[in-house]
C-alpha cells in the first residue's frame, strides 16, 4: 500500500489560480454563492408573488417554512454522497437538477405549485455541505477553518446580495418590453439558468482532490479511497459531538437564516421603515458575510493552535453565547439607532459562531468529514424550521387578536394594530430565540476530544500526506 504526497494547500493564497485547492476554492465558493441567490432569490419579489397567485398570510408563512424544509433532507443524504463519489459529480447534479425548481417557479399559475417549488428549491442548499467537504480535502488542518470559512462565508452573501441583484436584473428585463408583473418570473427564470451553467462549470473545472478525480486514478489503474470511505455513517451518527453541533449549527445558521426571511417586515412594523430602507438594511446584515464568516474560522484555528481541539471549542462556545445575548438585546431594543448597533454586532457574531463551528467539524471524524458535515449542516435548516415556526405561530396569534379587536374601527387602524402586534410578537420570539442559543453556547462546551486525538492533529498541521491511499489494482 502506497500513500501518495499530499497537495493540500497549506495556505489561502486567494490569486494563486494555478493552484488546484485555489481554483476549486473560487468556483465552489461561487457556485455556493449562485445556489443561496437562487433560494432566496423570491424573498425581493414577495410583494408580486402575493399579488399575482394571491397567498394568504398562511401560505406566504409556509412558503419560507418550506424552502428550509427540503434542505434538511438534502443535507443528510449529500454528505454521504460525498463520502462515496466526491464532491466534483455531488455538486455537478445538485447544480444541473437544483436548478429546475428555480426555473419552474418562475412559471407557476397556483399557490399550491409555488409551495412545491419553494420546498424543491430548499434542496439547493444542500450545496453549503458540498462546499465544506471539497475545501476540507482542499486544504491542510492548519488552514483549513479559515478556508471552510471563507468559502461557506462568501457563499451564504449570495442569500443577501439577492436583494440587490434580483431587482436588477428584473429592471433589465423590464428594459427589454416585459411587463413589470412578470418581471419577478423572468428573474427567477434567469437565476435557474445561472445555476444549470455552473454545474457544467464544476464538472469541467474542478477534481475532487488535489491529486485528480477517484474515477480518473481508478483508470490509470489504481484503486483509490479515501480515509472518507472507511467509516460507516452509523459510527458518525453515535459520535455525541455530531449531534451537539447538529444543535449548535442550528443555533448559528439556522438563526440567521430566519432572521434573513423576517426581518424586513421586522424593521418595518418597529421601526415604521419604508420597504426599501428595511431591505438595505438587511442587505448591509448579508454583506458581513464578506468577512464575519471568515473570522470565526480564522479564530478557531488561531485557539486551536493555542490550545488544541479544546481552544477551538472553547472559542465556539464563547461566540455562541455572545450571539445569543446580541439577539436578547436587539429584540428589547426600541430606538432605530441602537437597533441598527445591536443588529450589526448580532451579525458579526451570528456568522462568527458558523465559521467556527466548521473549524471544528474537519476534527470530529477525520474518515468520515461529508457524512459529519452532512448532519451538522442539516442542523441548521432544522433550527430555522423551528424558529419559523416559533415567530409564525406567535405572530398568527396577536395579529389575529388585534383584529379581532379592532374590527370596525377602519382600515388604516386596523392595519396598524397588525403591524404593532405582529411587532410584539416577533420581538418576543427573538427575546424566546436568543435565550435558547445562549444555553447552546453552554452546551457546546461538553465537545471533548480523547488524548489520542489531540497529538494526530499536531502531527497533521506540521505533515498533511496521508489524506489519499492509492493502492494498485488486482485486475
Amino acid at each position: 500500500m502506497k500513500t501518495a504526497q499530499s497537495l493540500k494547500a497549506t495556505k489561502l493564497s486567494l490569486f494563486d489560480f494555478k493552484s488546484v485547492p485555489i481554483r476549486t476554492f473560487w468556483i465552489t465558493s461561487i457556485s455556493f454563492f449562485m445556489c443561496f441567490f437562487a433560494w432566496f432569490g423570491i424573498v425581493p419579489f414577495m410583494p408580486d408573488v402575493v399579488r399575482d397567485l394571491g397567498l394568504t398570510p398562511a401560505q406566504k408563512w409556509n412558503s419560507i417554512i418550506l424552502a428550509v424544509s427540503g434542505t434538511v433532507f438534502a443535507r443528510l443524504l449529500i454528505g454521504k454522497l460525498c463520502d462515496k463519489y466526491g464532491p466534483r459529480l455531488c455538486y455537478t447534479w445538485l447544480l444541473i437538477l437544483g436548478a429546475i425548481p428555480v426555473i419552474a417557479s418562475g412559471l407557476v399559475q397556483t399557490p399550491l405549485q409555488f409551495l412545491i417549488c419553494r420546498l424543491f428549491i430548499g434542496f439547493i442548499g444542500a450545496s453549503f455541505v458540498i462546499t465544506q467537504v471539497h475545501t476540507s480535502l482542499m486544504f491542510a488542518p492548519n488552514v483549513v477553518g479559515t478556508a471552510n470559512a471563507t468559502s461557506a462565508g462568501w457563499g451564504n452573501l449570495g442569500g443577501g446580495a439577492n436583494r440587490l441583484g434580483m431587482p436588477l436584473i428584473a429592471a433589465a428585463v423590464v428594459s427589454f418590453g416585459v411587463a413589470d408583473a412578470n418581471a419577478w418570473r423572468y428573474s427567477m427564470v434567469i437565476a435557474g439558468v445561472a445555476v444549470f451553467l455552473m454545474g457544467l462549470v464544476y464538472y469541467f473545472f474542478t477534481q475532487d482532490t488535489p491529486e485528480g478525480n477517484f474515477k480518473d486514478l481508478r483508470a490509470s489503474g489504481e484503486t483509490v479511497t479515501t480515509k472518507k470511505d472507511q467509516v460507516g455513517f452509523s459510527t458518525v451518527i453515535k459520535d455525541y459531538r455530531t449531534w451537539i453541533l447538529f444543535v449548535v449549527y442550528a443555533a448559528s445558521f439556522g438563526i440567521e437564516l430566519t432572521v434573513y426571511g423576517t426581518m424586513d417586515d421586522y424593521l418595518q412594523n418597529t421601526f415604521q421603515l419604508e420597504r426599501v430602507s428595511a431591505g438595505n438594511i438587511v442587505l448591509s446584515f448579508a454583506l458581513m458575510n464578506i468577512f464575519a464568516r471568515t473570522l470565526g474560522g480564522f479564530f478557531g484555528d488561531k485557539f486551536g493552535k493555542l490550545k488544541g481541539l479544546r481552544g477551538r471549542v472553547l472559542f465556539l462556545s464563547a461566540i455562541l453565547s455572545l450571539e445569543g445575548i446580541m439577539l436578547v438585546t436587539f429584540s428589547a431594543t426600541t430606538s432605530i439607532i441602537l437597533g441598527i448597533v445591536f443588529l450589526i454586532l448580532f451579525s458579526l457574531t451570528v456568522q462568527m459562531a458558523e465559521g467556527a463551528t466548521f473549524s471544528v467539524v474537519p476534527f470530529i471524524n477525520k474518515k468520515a468529514i461529508g457524512s459529519v458535515s452532512g448532519i451538522v449542516g442539516a442542523g441548521g435548516n432544522v433550527g430555522a424550521f423551528l424558529a419559523a415556526l416559533l415567530l409564525k405561530s406567535k405572530s398568527a396569534v396577536a395579529e389575529k387578536a388585534a383584529l379581532v379587536s379592532n374590527q370596525g374601527l377602519g382600515e388604516d387602524i386596523m392595519k396598524s394594530a397588525q403591524s404593532a402586534a405582529a411587532s410584539s410578537a416577533v420581538s418576543s420570539g427573538y427575546f424566546i430565540i436568543g435565550f435558547v442559543v445562549v444555553l447552546t453556547g453552554i452546551l457546546a462546551l461538553a465537545i471533548r476530544f480523547s488524548t489520542k486525538e489531540e497529538p494526530v492533529v499536531d502531527y497533521n498541521l506540521n505533515d498533511t500526506s496521508g489524506e489519499l491511499i492509492s493502492v494498485k489494482a488486482d485486475y
